[in-house]
Protein backbone atom coordinates (compact mmCIF):
# COMPACT_ATOMS: atom_id res chain seq x y z
CA UNK A 1 0.00 0.00 0.00
CA UNK A 2 1.19 3.36 -0.63
CA UNK A 3 2.44 5.35 2.24
CA UNK A 4 0.06 8.59 1.21
CA UNK A 5 -2.55 5.95 1.11
CA UNK A 6 -2.40 4.98 4.41
CA UNK A 7 -1.87 8.30 5.78
CA UNK A 8 -5.21 9.43 4.26
CA UNK A 9 -6.56 5.88 5.84
CA UNK A 10 -4.76 6.86 9.50
CA UNK A 11 -6.73 10.26 9.39
CA UNK A 12 -9.83 9.46 8.20
CA UNK A 13 -10.25 6.96 10.96
CA UNK A 14 -8.73 9.83 13.47
CA UNK A 15 -11.21 12.36 12.63
CA UNK A 16 -14.14 10.04 12.77
CA UNK A 17 -12.68 9.67 16.67
CA UNK A 18 -12.46 12.77 17.08
CA UNK A 19 -15.51 14.22 15.65
CA UNK A 20 -17.51 11.83 18.44
CA UNK A 21 -15.73 13.05 21.02
CA UNK A 22 -16.09 16.67 20.06
CA UNK A 23 -19.69 16.55 19.20
CA UNK A 24 -21.26 16.14 23.27
CA UNK A 25 -18.30 18.63 24.21
CA UNK A 26 -19.16 21.12 22.05
CA UNK A 27 -22.95 20.94 22.80
CA UNK A 28 -22.57 20.73 26.22
CA UNK A 29 -20.19 23.78 26.63
CA UNK A 30 -22.75 25.85 24.80
CA UNK A 31 -25.80 25.10 27.04
CA UNK A 32 -23.14 25.48 30.07
CA UNK A 33 -21.96 28.82 28.83
CA UNK A 34 -25.63 30.23 28.47
CA UNK A 35 -26.26 30.06 24.32
CA UNK A 36 -27.54 27.78 22.01
CA UNK A 37 -26.30 24.57 21.41
CA UNK A 38 -25.50 24.67 17.42
CA UNK A 39 -23.59 27.94 18.82
CA UNK A 40 -21.19 25.36 20.39
CA UNK A 41 -21.24 22.94 17.23
CA UNK A 42 -20.29 26.52 15.02
CA UNK A 43 -17.30 27.05 17.14
CA UNK A 44 -16.20 23.48 16.34
CA UNK A 45 -17.20 23.41 12.52
CA UNK A 46 -14.56 26.63 12.60
CA UNK A 47 -11.93 24.96 14.57
CA UNK A 48 -11.88 22.27 12.30
CA UNK A 49 -12.63 23.87 8.89
CA UNK A 50 -10.86 27.22 9.39
CA UNK A 51 -7.87 26.53 12.02
CA UNK A 52 -7.31 22.91 11.26
CA UNK A 53 -6.11 24.24 7.63
CA UNK A 54 -3.90 26.92 9.02
CA UNK A 55 0.13 26.40 10.10
CA UNK A 56 1.15 25.76 13.52
CA UNK A 57 0.52 22.44 15.53
CA UNK A 58 -0.26 20.15 13.18
CA UNK A 59 -2.26 17.52 15.24
CA UNK A 60 -3.68 19.94 18.07
CA UNK A 61 -7.67 20.19 17.78
CA UNK A 62 -9.03 23.51 18.29
CA UNK A 63 -13.06 24.21 19.26
CA UNK A 64 -14.77 25.48 22.45
CA UNK A 65 -13.55 24.68 25.58
CA UNK A 66 -14.75 23.93 29.41
CA UNK A 67 -11.98 26.61 30.41
CA UNK A 68 -13.84 29.38 28.85
CA UNK A 69 -17.31 28.74 30.08
CA UNK A 70 -17.50 30.74 33.04
CA UNK A 71 -15.98 33.59 31.34
CA UNK A 72 -18.27 33.31 28.14
CA UNK A 73 -21.51 32.67 30.76
CA UNK A 74 -20.22 35.88 32.41
CA UNK A 75 -19.78 37.87 29.50
CA UNK A 76 -23.15 36.94 27.63
CA UNK A 77 -25.17 37.82 31.22
CA UNK A 78 -23.34 41.04 31.52
CA UNK A 79 -23.17 42.38 27.82
CA UNK A 80 -25.69 39.91 25.68
CA UNK A 81 -25.31 37.34 23.30
CA UNK A 82 -24.91 40.09 20.60
CA UNK A 83 -21.97 41.26 22.39
CA UNK A 84 -20.52 38.03 22.11
CA UNK A 85 -19.58 38.44 18.79
CA UNK A 86 -17.96 41.59 19.44
CA UNK A 87 -15.87 40.27 22.40
CA UNK A 88 -14.94 36.80 20.57
CA UNK A 89 -13.54 39.05 16.91
CA UNK A 90 -11.75 41.66 18.90
CA UNK A 91 -10.48 38.90 20.50
CA UNK A 92 -8.95 37.01 17.50
CA UNK A 93 -7.52 40.18 16.02
CA UNK A 94 -5.71 40.83 19.28
CA UNK A 95 -4.79 37.04 18.76
CA UNK A 96 -3.52 37.92 15.31
CA UNK A 97 -1.23 40.99 15.98
CA UNK A 98 0.64 38.86 18.83
CA UNK A 99 1.02 36.28 17.05
CA UNK A 100 2.28 38.88 14.09
CA UNK A 101 4.77 40.78 16.43
CA UNK A 102 6.46 37.07 17.41
CA UNK A 103 4.54 36.84 20.77
CA UNK A 104 3.27 33.34 20.95
CA UNK A 105 6.91 32.11 22.56
CA UNK A 106 6.17 34.56 25.36
CA UNK A 107 2.81 33.19 26.07
CA UNK A 108 5.06 29.87 27.44
CA UNK A 109 6.99 32.13 30.44
CA UNK A 110 3.37 32.47 32.27
CA UNK A 111 3.76 30.47 35.61
CA UNK A 112 2.69 26.93 35.75
CA UNK A 113 1.43 27.36 38.83
CA UNK A 114 -1.32 30.40 37.59
CA UNK A 115 -2.45 28.11 34.35
CA UNK A 116 -2.73 25.47 37.08
CA UNK A 117 -4.53 27.54 39.54
CA UNK A 118 -6.46 29.38 36.51
CA UNK A 119 -7.80 25.71 35.42
CA UNK A 120 -8.76 24.29 38.80
CA UNK A 121 -10.62 27.82 39.52
CA UNK A 122 -12.38 26.86 36.27
CA UNK A 123 -13.30 23.21 37.14
CA UNK A 124 -14.76 24.44 40.78
CA UNK A 125 -17.54 26.62 39.31
CA UNK A 126 -18.06 24.23 36.61
CA UNK A 127 -18.48 21.32 38.95
CA UNK A 128 -21.05 23.84 41.21
CA UNK A 129 -23.11 24.86 38.15
CA UNK A 130 -23.33 21.72 36.87
CA UNK A 131 -24.31 20.43 39.87
CA UNK A 132 -27.55 22.43 39.61
CA UNK A 133 -27.67 21.60 35.71
CA UNK A 134 -28.04 17.94 37.00
CA UNK A 135 -31.25 18.24 38.66
CA UNK A 136 -32.51 20.85 36.31
CA UNK A 137 -32.49 23.74 38.58
CA UNK A 138 -30.97 27.28 37.91
CA UNK A 139 -27.72 28.08 39.41
CA UNK A 140 -26.74 31.16 41.52
CA UNK A 141 -24.60 33.65 39.79
CA UNK A 142 -21.72 33.56 41.03
CA UNK A 143 -18.66 30.65 41.67
CA UNK A 144 -18.96 31.50 45.54
CA UNK A 145 -22.64 31.52 45.06
CA UNK A 146 -22.81 28.21 43.52
CA UNK A 147 -20.54 26.70 45.93
CA UNK A 148 -21.97 28.15 49.01
CA UNK A 149 -25.68 27.30 47.53
CA UNK A 150 -25.14 23.11 47.51
CA UNK A 151 -25.97 22.23 51.03
CA UNK A 152 -29.34 23.65 49.87
CA UNK A 153 -29.47 22.29 46.83
CA UNK A 154 -29.17 18.70 48.02
CA UNK A 155 -32.66 19.72 49.75
CA UNK A 156 -33.86 20.91 46.94
CA UNK A 157 -33.19 17.81 44.81
CA UNK A 158 -34.29 15.33 47.68
CA UNK A 159 -37.56 17.44 47.62
CA UNK A 160 -39.39 17.23 44.18
CA UNK A 161 -39.52 14.02 42.21
CA UNK A 162 -38.15 15.68 38.41
CA UNK A 163 -35.19 17.02 39.77
CA UNK A 164 -34.04 13.84 41.78
CA UNK A 165 -34.92 11.76 38.45
CA UNK A 166 -32.83 14.24 36.61
CA UNK A 167 -30.19 14.29 38.56
CA UNK A 168 -29.73 10.52 38.70
CA UNK A 169 -29.42 10.42 34.76
CA UNK A 170 -26.98 13.10 35.46
CA UNK A 171 -24.89 10.91 38.05
CA UNK A 172 -25.48 7.58 35.98
CA UNK A 173 -23.25 9.66 33.02
CA UNK A 174 -20.85 10.47 35.74
CA UNK A 175 -20.29 7.10 36.57
CA UNK A 176 -20.08 5.70 32.97
CA UNK A 177 -17.23 8.58 32.60
CA UNK A 178 -15.32 7.57 36.02
CA UNK A 179 -15.54 3.54 34.98
CA UNK A 180 -14.96 3.74 31.13
CA UNK A 181 -11.32 3.94 30.92
CA UNK A 182 -11.32 0.24 33.10
CA UNK A 183 -13.65 -1.02 30.51
CA UNK A 184 -11.85 -4.02 27.82
CA UNK A 185 -10.21 -2.08 25.22
CA UNK A 186 -12.70 -2.88 22.30
CA UNK A 187 -15.34 -1.59 24.36
CA UNK A 188 -13.22 1.85 24.76
CA UNK A 189 -13.21 2.09 20.90
CA UNK A 190 -16.23 4.38 21.72
CA UNK A 191 -15.43 7.66 23.32
CA UNK A 192 -16.94 7.81 26.68
CA UNK A 193 -18.54 11.13 26.79
CA UNK A 194 -20.56 9.86 23.31
CA UNK A 195 -21.28 6.56 25.29
CA UNK A 196 -22.52 8.14 27.94
CA UNK A 197 -24.80 10.59 26.88
CA UNK A 198 -26.61 8.31 24.27
CA UNK A 199 -27.26 5.77 27.32
CA UNK A 200 -28.45 8.87 29.10
CA UNK A 201 -30.90 9.70 26.13
CA UNK A 202 -31.68 6.19 25.41
CA UNK A 203 -32.98 5.89 29.12
CA UNK A 204 -34.46 8.44 29.39
CA UNK A 205 -36.16 7.50 25.86
CA UNK A 206 -37.53 4.81 27.34
CA UNK A 207 -38.49 5.27 30.36
CA UNK A 208 -40.64 8.24 29.19
CA UNK A 209 -38.95 10.53 31.81
CA UNK A 210 -40.46 14.22 31.90
CA UNK A 211 -36.87 15.92 32.06
CA UNK A 212 -35.23 18.87 30.39
CA UNK A 213 -34.02 18.34 26.84
CA UNK A 214 -31.57 20.62 24.83
CA UNK A 215 -33.56 23.16 22.93
CA UNK A 216 -33.20 23.33 19.11
CA UNK A 217 -33.42 26.30 16.38
CA UNK A 218 -31.45 25.19 13.77
CA UNK A 219 -27.75 26.03 12.58
CA UNK A 220 -28.48 29.01 10.46
CA UNK A 221 -30.43 30.39 13.18
CA UNK A 222 -28.19 30.56 15.67
CA UNK A 223 -25.48 32.72 13.70
CA UNK A 224 -25.67 35.61 15.23
CA UNK A 225 -23.90 38.48 13.11
CA UNK A 226 -22.50 41.59 15.61
CA UNK A 227 -24.74 44.80 14.44
CA UNK A 228 -23.23 48.24 14.87
CA UNK A 229 -24.81 48.60 17.77
CA UNK A 230 -23.19 45.90 19.64
CA UNK A 231 -19.69 47.55 18.70
CA UNK A 232 -20.68 50.67 20.44
CA UNK A 233 -20.21 48.60 23.84
CA UNK A 234 -16.19 48.76 22.98
CA UNK A 235 -16.07 52.38 24.35
CA UNK A 236 -16.78 50.55 27.77
CA UNK A 237 -13.72 50.23 30.25
CA UNK A 238 -15.18 46.07 31.50
CA UNK A 239 -15.81 45.15 27.78
CA UNK A 240 -12.07 45.90 26.86
CA UNK A 241 -11.10 44.26 30.27
CA UNK A 242 -13.12 41.16 29.00
CA UNK A 243 -11.75 41.11 25.35
CA UNK A 244 -8.00 41.06 27.32
CA UNK A 245 -9.16 37.97 29.62
CA UNK A 246 -10.16 36.43 26.85
CA UNK A 247 -7.14 37.08 24.79
CA UNK A 248 -4.82 35.80 27.34
CA UNK A 249 -6.59 32.54 28.93
CA UNK A 250 -7.52 31.45 25.36
CA UNK A 251 -4.07 32.35 23.98
CA UNK A 252 -2.43 30.52 27.36
CA UNK A 253 -4.23 27.42 27.36
CA UNK A 254 -3.71 27.00 23.49
CA UNK A 255 -0.24 26.90 23.40
CA UNK A 256 0.14 24.97 26.70
CA UNK A 257 -2.05 22.46 24.53
CA UNK A 258 0.60 22.56 21.84
CA UNK A 259 3.55 22.27 24.20
CA UNK A 260 1.61 19.18 25.73
CA UNK A 261 1.15 17.92 22.35
CA UNK A 262 3.89 18.18 20.55
CA UNK A 263 5.24 15.30 23.52
CA UNK A 264 3.03 12.88 22.25
CA UNK A 265 3.74 12.39 18.86
CA UNK A 266 7.18 12.57 16.93
CA UNK A 267 5.95 14.60 14.06
CA UNK A 268 6.91 18.31 13.66
CA UNK A 269 7.05 20.88 16.47
CA UNK A 270 4.41 23.47 17.15
CA UNK A 271 5.20 27.08 15.63
CA UNK A 272 3.89 29.09 18.50
CA UNK A 273 3.75 32.26 16.79
CA UNK A 274 1.75 30.77 13.67
CA UNK A 275 -0.41 28.72 16.09
CA UNK A 276 -1.46 32.12 17.73
CA UNK A 277 -2.08 33.64 14.69
CA UNK A 278 -4.21 30.56 13.74
CA UNK A 279 -6.46 30.53 16.93
CA UNK A 280 -6.69 34.08 16.12
CA UNK A 281 -8.29 33.69 12.58
CA UNK A 282 -10.23 31.04 14.25
CA UNK A 283 -11.97 33.14 16.96
CA UNK A 284 -12.09 36.11 14.64
CA UNK A 285 -14.39 34.21 12.30
CA UNK A 286 -16.33 32.65 15.27
CA UNK A 287 -16.30 36.40 16.07
CA UNK A 288 -17.84 37.33 12.90
CA UNK A 289 -20.31 34.25 13.01
CA UNK A 290 -21.82 35.01 16.81
CA UNK A 291 -20.29 31.82 17.93
CA UNK A 292 -17.89 31.05 21.08
CA UNK A 293 -14.60 31.72 21.49
CA UNK A 294 -12.21 28.71 20.93
CA UNK A 295 -9.16 27.32 22.02
CA UNK A 296 -6.91 24.06 21.23
CA UNK A 297 -8.41 21.75 23.39
CA UNK A 298 -6.23 19.01 25.30
CA UNK A 299 -8.84 16.36 25.03
CA UNK A 300 -9.79 16.51 21.18
CA UNK A 301 -6.19 16.99 20.60
CA UNK A 302 -5.04 13.81 22.67
CA UNK A 303 -7.62 11.69 21.08
CA UNK A 304 -6.23 12.67 17.62
CA UNK A 305 -3.10 11.75 18.82
CA UNK A 306 -3.91 8.06 19.98
CA UNK A 307 -6.35 7.50 17.45
CA UNK A 308 -3.20 7.34 14.42
CA UNK A 309 -3.87 10.85 13.07
CA UNK A 310 -0.56 12.12 10.60
CA UNK A 311 -1.65 15.18 9.15
CA UNK A 312 -3.96 18.24 10.08
CA UNK A 313 -6.43 16.74 7.72
CA UNK A 314 -7.83 14.21 10.63
CA UNK A 315 -8.80 17.86 12.27
CA UNK A 316 -10.42 19.35 9.10
CA UNK A 317 -12.32 16.12 8.90
CA UNK A 318 -13.97 16.68 11.42
CA UNK A 319 -15.21 19.95 11.22
CA UNK A 320 -16.46 18.20 8.43
CA UNK A 321 -18.49 15.93 10.25
CA UNK A 322 -19.72 18.51 12.56
CA UNK A 323 -20.83 20.18 10.12
CA UNK A 324 -22.83 17.75 8.05
CA UNK A 325 -24.22 16.55 11.91
CA UNK A 326 -25.65 19.89 12.50
CA UNK A 327 -27.11 20.74 8.87
CA UNK A 328 -28.99 17.16 8.06
CA UNK A 329 -29.57 15.64 11.58
CA UNK A 330 -30.16 18.96 14.13
CA UNK A 331 -33.44 16.95 15.22
CA UNK A 332 -31.08 14.28 17.38
CA UNK A 333 -29.85 17.08 19.68
CA UNK A 334 -33.46 17.83 20.81
CA UNK A 335 -33.62 14.21 22.61
CA UNK A 336 -30.92 14.61 24.68
CA UNK A 337 -31.32 15.46 28.37
CA UNK A 338 -29.55 18.42 29.48
CA UNK A 339 -28.66 16.54 32.79
CA UNK A 340 -26.33 14.50 30.58
CA UNK A 341 -24.38 17.18 28.99
CA UNK A 342 -24.08 18.38 32.63
CA UNK A 343 -22.85 14.97 33.72
CA UNK A 344 -19.75 15.15 31.11
CA UNK A 345 -19.24 18.56 32.25
CA UNK A 346 -18.80 17.98 35.67
CA UNK A 347 -16.38 14.89 34.84
CA UNK A 348 -14.63 17.58 32.52
CA UNK A 349 -14.12 20.60 35.49
CA UNK A 350 -13.14 17.66 38.23
CA UNK A 351 -10.34 16.26 35.28
CA UNK A 352 -9.43 20.39 35.38
CA UNK A 353 -8.32 20.12 39.03
CA UNK A 354 -4.14 19.01 39.76
CA UNK A 355 -5.20 16.83 42.81
CA UNK A 356 -2.19 14.64 41.87
CA UNK A 357 -0.01 17.66 41.61
CA UNK A 358 -0.96 19.19 44.67
CA UNK A 359 1.08 17.41 47.63
CA UNK A 360 4.60 17.29 45.59
CA UNK A 361 4.19 20.91 44.42
CA UNK A 362 3.45 21.70 48.17
CA UNK A 363 6.59 19.67 49.21
CA UNK A 364 8.77 20.82 46.70
CA UNK A 365 7.52 24.28 45.71
CA UNK A 366 5.71 25.68 48.86
CA UNK A 367 5.41 28.62 47.25
CA UNK A 368 4.27 27.65 43.89
CA UNK A 369 1.31 25.58 45.32
CA UNK A 370 0.33 28.78 47.29
CA UNK A 371 -0.19 31.29 44.31
CA UNK A 372 -1.87 28.04 42.71
CA UNK A 373 -4.59 27.86 45.53
CA UNK A 374 -5.13 31.92 45.41
CA UNK A 375 -4.85 31.89 42.23
CA UNK A 376 -8.07 29.26 41.61
CA UNK A 377 -9.95 30.92 45.45
CA UNK A 378 -9.96 34.39 43.69
CA UNK A 379 -11.52 33.15 40.65
CA UNK A 380 -14.25 31.44 42.71
CA UNK A 381 -14.75 34.25 44.93
CA UNK A 382 -14.45 37.45 42.70
CA UNK A 383 -14.15 36.67 38.93
CA UNK A 384 -11.89 35.15 36.14
CA UNK A 385 -10.45 38.31 34.82
CA UNK A 386 -9.23 39.37 38.34
CA UNK A 387 -8.43 35.89 39.52
CA UNK A 388 -5.79 35.37 37.02
CA UNK A 389 -4.31 38.72 37.16
CA UNK A 390 -3.71 37.99 41.01
CA UNK A 391 -2.35 34.93 40.11
CA UNK A 392 0.45 36.65 37.99
CA UNK A 393 1.11 39.48 40.20
CA UNK A 394 1.51 36.45 43.19
CA UNK A 395 4.34 35.19 40.69
CA UNK A 396 5.81 37.94 39.76
CA UNK A 397 6.42 39.06 43.47
CA UNK A 398 7.17 35.56 44.17
CA UNK A 399 9.92 35.84 41.65
CA UNK A 400 10.87 39.47 42.70
CA UNK A 401 11.34 38.01 46.38
CA UNK A 402 13.12 35.21 45.40
CA UNK A 403 16.09 36.51 43.43
CA UNK A 404 16.86 39.97 45.85
CA UNK A 405 18.82 37.93 48.68
CA UNK A 406 21.72 40.36 49.59
CA UNK A 407 23.63 38.63 52.52
CA UNK A 408 25.88 40.84 55.24
CA UNK A 409 28.63 39.87 57.07
CA UNK A 410 29.95 41.96 59.78
CA UNK A 411 34.35 41.04 60.83
CA UNK A 412 36.40 43.09 62.07
CA UNK A 413 39.75 43.21 60.62
CA UNK A 414 43.41 43.32 63.06
CA UNK A 415 43.46 47.08 62.92
CA UNK A 416 40.21 47.45 64.39
CA UNK A 417 37.95 48.42 61.17
CA UNK A 418 35.09 46.94 61.00
CA UNK A 419 34.33 45.69 57.64
CA UNK A 420 30.82 45.02 56.22
CA UNK A 421 30.36 43.00 53.25
CA UNK A 422 27.31 42.46 51.30
CA UNK A 423 26.59 40.02 49.14
CA UNK A 424 23.76 39.21 46.44
CA UNK A 425 21.07 41.30 44.80
CA UNK A 426 20.41 44.24 47.19
CA UNK A 427 16.86 45.65 46.49
CA UNK A 428 14.08 47.31 48.35
CA UNK A 429 12.99 44.11 49.61
CA UNK A 430 15.43 43.22 51.87
CA UNK A 431 17.05 46.79 52.71
CA UNK A 432 15.22 46.24 56.06
CA UNK A 433 16.97 43.67 57.31
CA UNK A 434 19.75 45.00 55.92
CA UNK A 435 19.55 48.43 57.33
CA UNK A 436 18.86 46.50 61.05
CA UNK A 437 22.16 45.16 60.59
CA UNK A 438 23.99 48.07 59.95
CA UNK A 439 22.25 50.31 62.46
CA UNK A 440 23.55 48.04 65.08
CA UNK A 441 27.09 48.93 64.58
CA UNK A 442 29.32 50.47 67.07
CA UNK A 443 29.61 54.39 65.92
CA UNK A 444 33.12 54.69 67.52
CA UNK A 445 34.44 52.20 65.24
CA UNK A 446 36.08 52.56 61.78
CA UNK A 447 34.13 50.95 59.05
CA UNK A 448 34.75 49.85 55.81
CA UNK A 449 32.37 48.55 53.29
CA UNK A 450 32.66 45.58 50.12
CA UNK A 451 30.11 45.55 47.67
CA UNK A 452 32.36 43.90 45.44
CA UNK A 453 29.98 40.55 45.71
CA UNK A 454 26.77 42.51 44.56
CA UNK A 455 25.36 41.72 41.70
CA UNK A 456 23.01 43.95 41.83
CA UNK A 457 22.45 47.65 43.78
CA UNK A 458 19.02 49.42 43.21
CA UNK A 459 18.40 53.13 43.48
CA UNK A 460 16.89 52.83 46.92
CA UNK A 461 19.48 50.61 48.73
CA UNK A 462 22.09 53.13 47.32
CA UNK A 463 20.41 55.75 49.18
CA UNK A 464 19.54 54.27 52.20
CA UNK A 465 23.36 53.24 52.34
CA UNK A 466 24.68 56.66 51.95
CA UNK A 467 21.81 57.99 54.02
CA UNK A 468 22.97 55.56 56.75
CA UNK A 469 26.95 56.06 56.33
CA UNK A 470 25.88 60.10 56.66
CA UNK A 471 24.62 59.58 60.04
CA UNK A 472 27.28 57.15 60.79
CA UNK A 473 29.52 59.77 60.10
CA UNK A 474 27.85 62.93 62.23
CA UNK A 475 28.70 61.11 64.77
CA UNK A 476 32.45 62.60 65.02
CA UNK A 477 34.18 58.78 63.48
CA UNK A 478 35.91 58.05 60.76
CA UNK A 479 34.43 58.40 57.77
CA UNK A 480 32.86 54.96 56.15
CA UNK A 481 34.97 53.98 53.49
CA UNK A 482 34.07 51.35 50.40
CA UNK A 483 37.12 48.47 49.10
CA UNK A 484 38.01 49.38 45.98
CA UNK A 485 37.57 46.32 43.18
CA UNK A 486 41.01 44.64 43.23
CA UNK A 487 43.36 46.09 45.78
CA UNK A 488 42.64 50.00 45.21
CA UNK A 489 42.57 52.89 47.44
CA UNK A 490 39.52 53.42 49.59
CA UNK A 491 36.98 56.00 48.67
CA UNK A 492 34.54 57.87 50.76
CA UNK A 493 31.20 56.27 50.74
CA UNK A 494 28.71 58.55 47.88
CA UNK A 495 25.76 57.34 45.59
CA UNK A 496 28.18 58.02 42.59
CA UNK A 497 30.99 55.55 44.30
CA UNK A 498 28.21 52.90 45.17
CA UNK A 499 27.06 52.52 41.66
CA UNK A 500 30.90 52.55 39.96
CA UNK A 501 31.84 49.86 42.35
CA UNK A 502 29.16 47.63 41.54
CA UNK A 503 29.62 48.19 37.71
CA UNK A 504 33.50 47.30 38.11
CA UNK A 505 32.62 44.30 40.79
CA UNK A 506 30.88 42.81 37.60
CA UNK A 507 33.90 42.94 35.01
CA UNK A 508 36.17 40.99 37.96
CA UNK A 509 36.99 37.25 37.68
CA UNK A 510 35.31 35.05 40.36
CA UNK A 511 37.29 35.14 43.26
CA UNK A 512 39.25 38.58 43.46
CA UNK A 513 39.48 40.08 46.24
CA UNK A 514 39.19 43.83 47.40
CA UNK A 515 42.00 45.08 49.72
CA UNK A 516 41.52 46.30 53.00
CA UNK A 517 44.57 48.30 54.83
CA UNK A 518 47.21 47.37 51.96
CA UNK A 519 46.60 43.46 52.58
CA UNK A 520 44.51 40.93 50.49
CA UNK A 521 41.48 39.95 52.67
CA UNK A 522 38.06 38.96 51.62
CA UNK A 523 35.13 37.08 53.49
CA UNK A 524 33.67 34.73 52.12
CA UNK A 525 29.72 34.65 51.40
CA UNK A 526 27.26 34.16 53.88
CA UNK A 527 25.67 31.88 52.08
CA UNK A 528 28.26 29.42 52.58
CA UNK A 529 30.25 30.71 55.67
CA UNK A 530 29.05 28.78 58.53
CA UNK A 531 29.31 31.47 61.27
CA UNK A 532 30.68 28.66 64.26
CA UNK A 533 33.65 27.38 62.11
CA UNK A 534 34.65 30.83 60.68
CA UNK A 535 34.57 31.83 64.75
CA UNK A 536 36.68 28.63 65.52
CA UNK A 537 38.67 28.07 62.76
CA UNK A 538 40.11 31.45 62.58
CA UNK A 539 43.93 32.60 63.89
CA UNK A 540 45.22 35.19 65.96
CA UNK A 541 46.43 37.06 63.52
CA UNK A 542 42.96 37.46 61.43
CA UNK A 543 41.04 37.65 64.85
CA UNK A 544 37.84 37.80 62.75
CA UNK A 545 34.68 37.25 64.11
CA UNK A 546 31.27 36.93 62.43
CA UNK A 547 29.17 39.32 64.16
CA UNK A 548 25.58 39.28 62.29
CA UNK A 549 23.88 37.88 59.05
CA UNK A 550 21.46 38.57 57.22
CA UNK A 551 19.89 35.95 55.35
Amino acid sequence: MRPNSLTLRRDFAASLVVFLVALPLCVGVAVASGVPAEVGLITGIVGGLVTGLLPGSSLQVSGPAAGLTVLVYEAVETYGLGALGVIVLAAGLLQLALGALGCGRWFRAISVSVVEGMLAGIGLVIIAGQLYAMGDLTAPKTGLDKITGLPGLIGDVAGSSTALTAFAVGAGVVAVLVGWPHLPAKIRVVPGALAAVVLATGVTALADLSIAKVEVQGLLDSVNVPGSGDFGELAGVGLLGTIVAFTLIASAESLFSAAAVDRLHDGPRTDYDKELMAQGAGNAVCGVLGALPMTAVIVRSSANVHAGAVTKASRVLHGVWLLLFAALLPAVLGIIPLAALAGVLVHAGWKLLPLRHLRPMWREHRGEAVILGVTAVAIVTVNMFEGVLIGLALSVIKTAWETSHVHTTVAETPSGTLRVTLVGNATFLRLPKMLDTLEGLPADQPIELDISGLRHLDHACSTALVTWAERHNDADTVPVRIAAAGGGAHRELTAGALSAKVLSAKALPAGASAAADGEAHREQPAAEADPAATSAGASDRDRERVTAETP
